[in-house]
């Protein structure tokens, strides 16, 4: 009876079909959906970003547009006005 229960234990185990690899999670800044945009950033250069423009304030209190969530990993991008 102990050969038999071992010998199904075993035929189970390799009948089952081979495990699939484990999913990485993907963050907002890996894996994008559409509707990203181009900005002009403050430095000069042409930025394209996937998150809403804000308004925040500089460290002399006045407004500043920025892009958030873009292209290269950059979070905020300050822009051209």
């Amino acid at each position: 009876m102990k050969v038999l229960t071992l010998a199904l234990l075993f035929s189970l185990a390799a009948a089952r079909p081979p495990a699939q690899p484990l999913r990485q999670p993907t963050g907002h800044l890996t894996k994008h959906s559409k509707g990203g945009r181009w900005y002009f950033a403050a430095s000069g250069h042409a930025v394209y970003c996937y998150g809403p423009v804000m308004t925040v304030p500089q460290a002399n209190g006045e407004p500043q547009r920025v892009a958030t969530f873009c292209r290269d990993g950059q979070t905020v991008v300050p822009l051209k006005e």
